[in-house]
């Protein structure tokens, strides 16, 4: 068995010191090319492994890492990620790790620059974030490449970034699976309903940008006749007004039976059909939060997608602790699952794998 191969043993058939097997091993300085030529030719023979786990654990080194989340309510999509990470650092909590959760607003570009310039003044080991816009993403992330700081990002893939990892969806293909979806239901209906929630007219989100983008071109190839019917929704608005707009689009489209939101949102369409009483009126939308399952099970909600967020919160610490804690590689594109739930299915969907 590789883990009991002793170092002793090495350095014996190496023809070298203990000191010098382990300053190869730790990849350390001061040993000479003819002696590292031996080790490495030895640990090769001997097909020796390091215990990792047990390096890392007698190193005695603490780890913080920080996430960079958008402020968010109970029961969102967001909670999911922090549940998982956080359960990720329980089970590392052998090693020292920790971490620390910090929150922007989407709607101003000045939190999360002042967020950002927080996390870095703690000196963080590794960096979980989930970016906003390019622009204003970039100067964070080149600051953590000057300091040798590895990041993960969430939500949205941005290559030209360079993250340690991503984890999430293909937009572009979860939003054309979402029109596929969509129109198995709808079928050859004139209109559907497009629910989007805007700032400024503009989303807040480079995912869900994509995600239209997948939507739009789908829709454009294979059902050009269907018209798309958008109906924004400001952000951080009182539900009031939300139910004022709604009513407006349905009394001056009441052709309208099937509606899709590309955000987890879809819950606030679905409220308002119950309490309005259209239940020929149905929603499709993204994520297992609460408020969605208790519409998709009232029959307001015919689908969700699920991208399973608590996964891609846990193995976004699980990836940080394996290549900073345990200097191993990890995979750089993560793309998540692209799960379909029904009323018949939601019951055995769970967050947590294993």
């Amino acid at each position: 068995m590789a883990e009991k191969i002793r170092i002793k043993d090495i350095a014996e058939r190496a023809g070298v010191s203990v000191g010098t097997v382990d300053r190869v091993l730790h990849k350390r300085p001061n040993v000479s090319a003819a002696a590292l030529k031996r080790v490495e030719k030895v640990l090769k023979e001997m097909d020796y492994q390091p215990n990792v786990y047990a390096s890392a654990l007698a190193y005695n080194k603490s780890y913080t890492f920080y996430c960079l989340l958008p402020k968010h309510a109970s029961e969102t999509y967001w909670e999911e990620i922090e549940t998982g990470a956080l359960k990720a650092v329980e089970m590392r909590r052998d090693f020292d790790v920790d971490l620390e959760i910090m929150y922007y607003s989407r709607l101003d570009s000045h939190s999360f620059i002042t967020t950002y310039q927080k996390c870095l003044k703690k000196n963080p080991d590794g960096v979980i974030l989930v970016p906003t816009t390019l622009e204003l993403t970039r100067p964070f992330t080149d600051e953590l490449h000057e300091r040798n700081i590895p990041f993960i990002l969430l939500d949205s893939y941005m290559p030209s970034l360079q993250p340690l990892s991503f984890y999430g969806q293909d937009s572009i293909q979860s939003g054309r699976f979402a029109a596929r979806m969509l129109m198995l239901v709808a079928g050859k209906e004139q209109a559907v309903m497009l629910m989007r929630q805007t700032k400024d007219g503009k989303m807040a989100s480079r995912q869900q940008e994509n995600r239209e983008v997948g939507f739009r071109r789908y829709m454009e190839e294979n059902c050009p006749e269907t018209e798309i019917l958008e109906v924004n929704l400001p952000l951080d608005e009182e539900r009031k007004r939300y139910d004022r707009i709604l009513e407006k689009f349905f009394s001056a489209h009441p052709e309208v039976r099937h509606c899709i939101t590309l955000n987890s949102k879809a819950h606030i369409v679905g409220e308002f059909l119950l309490k309005t009483g259209r239940r020929n009126v149905q929603i499709m939308g993204y994520d297992m939060v609460h408020k969605n399952a208790d519409c998709l099970r009232a029959g307001s909600i015919f689908f969700l997608i699920a991208q399973h967020a608590y996964q891609q919160g846990f193995f976004s610490v699980d990836s940080l602790f394996h290549a900073i804690v345990l200097k191993k590689k990890v995979e750089p594109v993560n793309y998540m699952p692209i799960d379909l739930l029904t009323p018949e299915n939601i019951e055995f969907y769970h967050r947590s794998w294993g």
